[in-house]
C-alpha cells in the first residue's frame, strides 16, 4: 500500500552541518544518518526491522514510516508491529484485516530527551567520519609537497591552515635552520607522515625530509615530472648542502644540465627555497666505484678499494685533495656516505718509496675512541694525520693534550 505523502518537520537543523562537511561523500553521509535513526527507533521499539527510514539530505528531513500488519479489532498482541482494523481504517477506509498499512511518524513526538539522544550519537559517529577522511586524505599524499599558512608558532612546532582550514603541525625538527615564518607567511612543505593514535588524525609535514628536495625538482623541471630524467637518491643536511643523483634513460637529455638550467636558472628557485642550501647535482651510475668518485666531488679520487660485502669503500687522494674530500665539518664525506650507502674512509695517496701506517696498528697507545674520530674526518693513516690542516684536526673536537699525545706517538713511529 502507497504511502502517505505527510510533511515531515525539518529535523536536525536542516542536516545543515552534515550537508557541509568535507571529504566525506553523499552516500557515506546518507547510510550513518540512516543508522543513526535505526539506532535510536530500536532502542525505543525493541527493533527496526518494521520502520522505513528515508533520508533527503538535500531538503533537509528524514521521512520514517512504522509498517504495521492489520489485525481484527481487540486481536492486537504486538502495538508495535499489529494495528486494529478501525485504526487502520481512519489510515485508509480500505484497509482489511491481513493487509499491510504504512504509518508515518515524526521523531519529535518521542519527547526531547529522544532527540537529543539521536542529535549526540550523529554528532559522534559524524566526527569519527571526519577523522577518517581527514587520515585518508592525507595518508594518500604522504612524500607531497602542500602549501599551509602559518596560524601559530610555538617554541617546539608551528601551527599551518590549509586552504581547507586542516591543522598541519611542523615540529622545530622539521624546519630548515634558516627557517623563519610570521603568522600569515605561507609556507610550502611535504607531507611527511600522518599519525592516528586514537583516532585522532596528527598531520606532520617537513622541509627537511629529502623528498622536499624532490618534490621541489619536479615542481621546477618539467622533465623530472615527465619522468624523463630520474632522480635516483638524495642526501641533505638540512640548509647547508644537499647531493643529490640524477639519471636519464634518453642519451639525448643531460640529466644533471636539465635540472641545474642555464646559467643555473632552474635550480636557482630550489636553492632560495631551501635557505641558500648548497646543491650539487651529479650523474647517477650504477657503478659503486664511479658513483663514490663523483659523489665526492669536488675532490679528485686517485683510487679506490671496495668492499662490496659490508659496503665499505677505501678513497685514496692526493694530499692537496683530502680536505676537500672531507669538507667543511666532514659533510662532504658524509653525504657522499650517504648517497652512495657506503661508508667512505679516506686516505692519503702514498707515493713509490714512501711509508705509511694505518692508525689501527696503534690502538696499544691511543685510545680507539680518538682513532675513530680522526677517521670520521678521512684520517686514516698517520702521515694523514701529520700532514693534516689544523683547521681539519680542529673538527674532531679532540682535547689539546689529547692531539699532542696522538701527534707524539705518530712522530715517534716515524724517527724511530
Amino acid at each position: 500500500m502507497a504511502k502517505k505523502a505527510v510533511e515531515t518537520v525539518n529535523m536536525v537543523d536542516r542536516f545543515q552541518e552534515f550537508k557541509e562537511l568535507k571529504n566525506i561523500d553523499k552516500t557515506t553521509m546518507i547510510s550513518v544518518l540512516e543508522e543513526s535513526f535505526r539506532n535510536a527507533l530500536a532502542k525505543m521499539f525493541g527493533s527496526d526491522e518494521n520502520f522505513d527510514v528515508i533520508m533527503n539530505p538535500d531538503k533537509g528531513d528524514c521521512e520514517i514510516y512504522q509498517n504495521f500488519n492489520i489485525v481484527e479489532d481487540g486481536k492486537v498482541t504486538n502495538p508495535n508491529t499489529e494495528m486494529g482494523l478501525t485504526d487502520a481504517r481512519e489510515i485508509d477506509p480500505e484497509a482489511e484485516v491481513g493487509e499491510e498499512i504504512t504509518k508515518q511518524i515524526y521523531f519529535q513526538d518521542f519527547g526531547r530527551r529522544a532527540i537529543l539522544t539521536l542529535r549526540q550519537t550523529l554528532s559522534t559517529k559524524i566526527l569519527d567520519l571526519q577523522k577518517t577522511a581527514l587520515y585518508n586524505k592525507f595518508k594518500e599524499i604522504e612524500g607531497e609537497i602542500i602549501t599551509g599558512e602559518v596560524h601559530q608558532i610555538w617554541k617546539r612546532e608551528m601551527l599551518l591552515l590549509d586552504e581547507d582550514q586542516n591543522e598541519l603541525i611542523m615540529p622545530k625538527e622539521e624546519q630548515i635552520p634558516g627557517d623563519f615564518f610570521h603568522k600569515g607567511d605561507m609556507v610550502r612543505a611535504v607531507v611527511k607522515r600522518v599519525d592516528n593514535q586514537n583516532n585522532n588524525p596528527k598531520i606532520i609535514v617537513s622541509r627537511t625530509d629529502e623528498r622536499f628536495v624532490r618534490r621541489l625538482f619536479e615542481q621546477e623541471v618539467p622533465e623530472v615530472h615527465d619522468g624523463l630524467v630520474t632522480i635516483k637518491c638524495v642526501a641533505r643536511v638540512p640548509g647547508e648542502r644537499a647531493k643529490i643523483a640524477v639519471e636519464s634513460y634518453d642519451d639525448r637529455i643531460d640529466p644533471v644540465g636539465t635540472c641545474v638550467g642555464i646559467k643555473g636558472s632552474r635550480i636557482h628557485g630550489i636553492v632560495r627555497e631551501l635557505r641558500n642550501e648548497n646543491i650539487d647535482v651529479i650523474n647517477y651510475t650504477a657503478n659503486p666505484s664511479l658513483f663514490i668518485q663523483r659523489a665526492l666531488s669536488p675532490a679528485k679520487v686517485s683510487s679506490i678499494r671496495l668492499n662490496e660485502e659490508d659496503k665499505k669503500a677505501e678513497v685514496f687522494l692526493h694530499p692537496e685533495e683530502v680536505a676537500l674530500a672531507i669538507g667543511k665539518g666532514g659533510m662532504n664525506i658524509r653525504l657522499a656516505g650517504d648517497l652512495t650507502g657506503y661508508t667512505i674512509d679516506v686516505y692519503r695517496d702514498i707515493e713509490d718509496g714512501e711509508e705509511d701506517i694505518y692508525l689501527d696498528e696503534f690502538r696499544d697507545e691511543i685510545d680507539e675512541w680518538v682513532i675513530e674520530a680522526l677517521k670520521d674526518l678521512g684520517l686514516g693513516t698517520a702521515k694523514a694525520v701529520l700532514n693534516a690542516d689544523p683547521k681539519v684536526l680542529e673538527q674532531a673536537d679532540l682535547e689539546t693534550e689529547t692531539l699532542e699525545h696522538v701527534m707524539s706517538v705518530l712522530k715517534a713511529e716515524f724517527e724511530d
